[in-house]
């Protein structure tokens, strides 16, 4: 089947499969809230943006949401500084684009929602925006969009790429169409060595692809001082001593582990409080009635300082996962414990040297988990039982605790750099893009 065929048999099947998902996609955005705002750009209706200036080149940035949106930060920031292009930022989700409003308004020539990947909506975002080069972030790849990209020429990097067990499996299913309908990708700036083989399988072309890292692990993370954790833990409703455990973007189950955890650590007689911050903040209405059922008290963060101490405080915030981090002794991260295999990223954690626990279920960040086990940097739980038993026996240990920490820190250290390799590649194709 050639490409053309190939691209119009994805054309006509992109229709129908956005009118099947669009009750639950609708359901999920009213859930959500903050979509209303700027919808008209997921069908291409992009914002007007300034006049592009001579000899400045226009990137068309897309992060997918919060933490794609966090980790090109530096990149944005070198930038600006440098003067040389000016960036559309898209995001995909109400939380990426609230982020980007929030930090990179003074940055960018403009932002707003990445379109429906159908034909028409992606040609008319085209002709608005007119980039001169298009980055994608780690999964990201849309075959209308990249072939937008392609016949006008412009060139495609997919930047902090990864291949995980789930795409990579579909992909192989359909290998005959992965490369002619992805043909337009020029550069994959892959995470690491076992996402580019993966690439290199499903038939991207070897010269394209190189190893540049994980842009994510080069995250600079501010430190609280000693009064803004204080004043942080009377916010939340956290005792001003005592341990901290926290469950770090925790999904369904996760919560229920931890206040396991919690109870068996009171039992230990460790003077304890959980902190949860769940991935997705609307889960507020049922993780409640579970920590009411438990008989431990609660505070969630978005109905404002707590009047008092509570045993288990809910960070169902966006954007503060950071500061939650400086106050936690010791860290699960979620979505890593059965039925759940993807896992969320444990990065943050330990760049701040947190104590590191998670499930087996860390398929996103199956190189990273890896090296921080074995860099005796975190611990692998099998089960919620496990997750209790290796929770108290850390809070009960803190030569126990600073030894993970220290080593997640050197963990972190080893691994910096992937920022300016990433920009390196992104200047080399610029610049072959002006001869």
């Amino acid at each position: 089947m050639t490409t053309v065929m190939l691209l119009w048999l994805y054309r006509l099947l992109y229709l129908p499969a956005l009118l099947l998902g669009a009750p639950y996609y609708i359901w999920r955005m009213r859930r959500r809230g903050g979509y209303r705002h700027g919808l008209a750009q997921r069908f291409g209706a992009e914002p007007v943006l300034p006049p592009k200036r001579p000899g400045v080149r226009r990137i068309w940035l897309h992060a997918v949401s919060v933490g794609e949106m966090l980790a090109v930060g530096p990149m944005i920031e070198a930038w600006q500084r440098e003067g040389e292009v000016d960036i559309y930022l898209t995001t995909t989700t109400s939380t990426g684009r609230r982020l980007a409003e929030e930090r990179y308004a003074t940055m960018v020539a403009g932002f707003g929602y990445f379109p429906l990947d159908w034909w028409p909506f992606s040609a008319r975002s085209w002709r608005r925006v007119q980039p001169d080069l298009v980055i994608l972030t780690e999964g990201e790849r849309w075959p209308e969009h990249i072939h937008q990209a392609q016949r006008r020429g412009v060139p495609v990097v997919c930047i902090n790429a990864r291949m995980s067990d789930r795409s990579f499996r579909q992909m192989q299913r359909v290998r005959w169409a992965v490369a002619p309908l992805l043909a337009g990708i020029t550069r994959v700036l892959a995470c690491s060595e076992h996402d580019a083989q993966r690439f290199r399988t499903l038939g991207f072309p070897p010269e394209s692809i190189s190893v540049t890292g994980n842009i994510k692990l080069d995250v600079a993370i501010p430190a609280l001082a000693a009064a803004e954790c204080a004043q942080l833990r009377r916010e939340l409703g956290l005792p001003a001593q005592g341990l901290v455990l926290m469950g770090s973007s925790t999904w369904p189950g996760e919560e229920a582990a931890l206040v396991a955890a919690l109870r068996q650590a009171r039992a230990a007689g460790l003077d304890c409080s959980l902190l949860l911050v769940p991935r997705h903040a609307e889960r507020r209405g049922e993780i409640e009635p579970l920590l009411r059922e438990s008989g431990f008290s609660c505070h969630f963060r978005t109905r404002g300082a707590a009047a008092s101490t509570v045993d288990i405080a809910v960070g169902d915030t966006t954007g503060e996962m950071r500061k939650f981090l400086q106050l936690a002794d010791v860290v699960f991260v979620g979505k890593s414990l059965a039925p759940h295999t993807e896992g969320q990223t444990p990065v943050e954690s330990a760049v701040l040297g947190r104590p590191l626990l998670f499930g087996p279920g860390m398929g996103n960040f199956r190189v990273i988990t890896q090296d921080l086990v074995a860099a005796d940097a975190a611990i692998v739980v099998a089960d919620p039982a496990a997750l209790a038993e290796e929770a108290v026996a850390l809070l009960r240990d803190p030569a126990r605790r600073k030894a993970l920490a220290a080593a997640a820190e050197a963990w972190h250290r080893r691994n910096s750099g992937a920022v300016e390799r990433t920009l390196q590649a992104i200047r080399a194709v610029l610049t072959a893009g002006n001869r």
